[in-house]
């Protein structure tokens, strides 16, 4: 099974309940529109993501998010499969934490300590749940919802995530519908 195969079956599963989901549903957007956009991520911008991303997943006994290459994973996601406003509000969402972070501790995102970054990130995502609280139908949705689904569904799906911070198990194989679980043992991978 591939990634894009993965990711189809998490969104499915998921039942389409992540920004952007529709996309998931109804594929990326037409080549032509793509190249239409002109969205284009630097290597800057990606190890940026990669930090972003490592502040939410940090490694512990397993690798974290940028050992999984997540904010490579998120700019394609975003390039190929958001549509216009989506993009513009993760671009903004992207510049907002860093003056975020240049307002709190006058450095870059990228520059801050890793408690520096959690604590901010810790306010930026009560910030989104203030904001998920209030928000009606018609309401875009937060940036940080979108950069903190778009990590989870990277690391899940990446192969760290599904063999080291999962358990997995080769597919195909023999259906065993009764494993036994323990308390504290891993999720399994899909």
């Amino acid at each position: 099974m591939n990634r894009r195969q993965a990711l189809s079956r998490v969104s499915l599963i998921l039942g389409g309940a992540i920004v952007g989901a529709n996309v998931f549903l109804e594929g990326c957007k037409p080549a032509d529109k793509k190249a239409m956009n002109g969205l284009d991520f630097s290597e800057k911008d990606i190890a940026y993501l990669d930090e972003i991303a490592d502040t939410i997943i940090p490694e512990t006994s397993t690798p974290g998010a940028k050992a999984a290459k997540v904010g490579a994973f998120m700019t394609v996601m975003v390039k190929d499969c958001y549509d216009d406003a989506d993009q513009k509000i993760f671009l903004d969402g992207m510049q907002k934490i860093n003056e975020a972070a240049k307002k709190k501790f006058d450095k870059n995102f990228v520059d801050g300590s890793p408690e520096q970054r959690h604590d901010l990130l810790v306010e930026i995502e009560n910030e989104q749940k203030e904001y998920n609280k209030n928000k009606k139908k018609e309401d875009p949705s937060h940036y940080f919802r979108m950069m903190k689904e778009l990590t989870l569904l990277g690391y899940f799906t990446s192969e760290i995530g599904a063999t080291q911070a999962l358990r997995y198990v080769e597919s195909p194989g023999r259906y065993d519908g009764c494993v036994p679980y323990k308390k504290g043992d891993k999720a399994w991978a899909i």
